[in-house]
């Protein structure tokens, strides 16, 4: 099957749903909606129809999709999630339609159903496998909105040990942390103010999202989720979330107090990243110079856990990308966050089915 001239990749989460726009083989345009896809199937239906308005040219573009949005609690189980989103996407998509399986290849629509366990949450593994044909040996640390993937890369091979999230998540390779949508609470049990160490509160108070909102490292583009109160995102509303971790409300220190705070978070959440990925390199057995690959709209942490390592720190994008100096930063900068849609968007039109 030759490559289609068109390819729209696809990467259908619980909270966002990103798309990547590919031309013969070049990326183009990536895209990022919030689809908080536990409320309801008319949430992704509306992003499709969001897509389509953008990309109207691409009518009749193959598609090729990953997924990790069948583990929300809007269905039965994880079978069941799969195959709801694959049928709706084959009614709402024109065009080839294709599943991302993991190390198994495509996957045909008609065959989804004998496959669902091949493409529920394999979204990881296309990142990786780019990565790794760019690289050699690395690890690719892509650190989103709600987690982070810390996959190992052998010569040129993706090397993870697990295959499955429950897998990933034994070994380490998959944290359950991100910089928008982690309650504080899950961070740490303790964290230092004004010189003295407090019990965190285990309330919805807060999210990571005020943490990097605050020590100004977050892009709002992808700020795209309700504050945990409900309430506005500016400075103010943002230290009045953190002083509740701790039982204290904002007026009770110093606009520099609540910055340190912030600051203590983030060092909190680097120590919890480090200490896993230390755990994956042991395991991939990784040489000293193997590189960290960033990607994520956390990547920012990426360069710190590199620092902290003492090992190189490439982009994503600048890899994916390294042959098209046309592209400006804007595509670069989307491309490093929306990696997993860029990555199946480029791989089908290197390989169609």
């Amino acid at each position: 099957m030759p490559p289609p001239e068109w390819v729209l990749g696809w990467d259908v989460g619980g909270a966002h749903v990103k798309a990547s726009l590919v031309e013969r083989g070049v990326l183009r345009d990536v895209a990022q909606w919030a689809c908080p896809l536990w409320q309801g199937l008319d949430r992704l239906e509306a992003v499709l129809a969001a897509a389509q308005a953008r990309w109207p040219g691409a009518a009749g573009a193959a598609h090729a999709v990953t997924m990790t949005g069948e583990m929300v609690d809007l269905f039965e189980h994880r079978e069941a999630g799969v195959h709801a989103l694959a049928g709706l996407l084959g009614a709402a998509l024109h065009g080839p339609l294709w599943f991302y399986a993991g190390e198994r290849g495509w996957c045909a629509a008609p065959d989804v159903a004998a496959r669902w366990q091949d493409i529920a949450s394999a979204n990881w593994r296309a990142t990786a496998a780019l990565a790794a044909q760019a690289v050699g040996d690395g690890v690719l640390v892509d650190i989103g909105s709600t987690t982070a993937d810390l996959i190992p890369l052998r010569g040129g091979e993706v090397g993870a040990r697990g295959r499955s999230d429950a897998e990933r998540l034994v070994g380490g390779e998959l944290v359950y942390q991100g910089v928008v949508r982690t309650p504080l609470c899950a961070i740490a049990p303790r964290v230092a103010f004004r010189g003295r160490v407090s019990n965190v509160m285990n309330e919805f108070f807060a999210t990571t999202a005020d943490v990097y909102r605050l020590t100004g490292e977050l892009d709002p583009a992808h700020d795209l989720h309700p504050a945990a109160d409900g309430s506005d995102k500016g400075a103010a509303a943002t230290r009045q979330r953190l002083a509740r971790m701790i039982g204290l409300d904002a007026r009770d220190a110093h606009e520099t107090d609540w910055l340190a705070f912030a600051q203590a978070w983030r060092s909190k959440q680097l120590d919890e990243l480090q200490g896993q990925l230390e755990r994956v390199i042991a395991a991939a057995a990784l040489p000293a110079a193997a590189p960290l690959v960033a990607a994520g709209c956390g990547d920012f942490l990426v360069a710190a856990l590199a620092e902290r390592l003492a090992r190189p720190c490439r982009s994503f994008a600048a890899l994916v990308l390294d042959d098209a100096p046309q592209a400006g930063e804007a595509l670069r900068r989307r491309a490093q966050v929306g990696a997993p849609s860029v990555a199946v968007g480029l791989l089908f039109s290197r390989g169609a089915g």
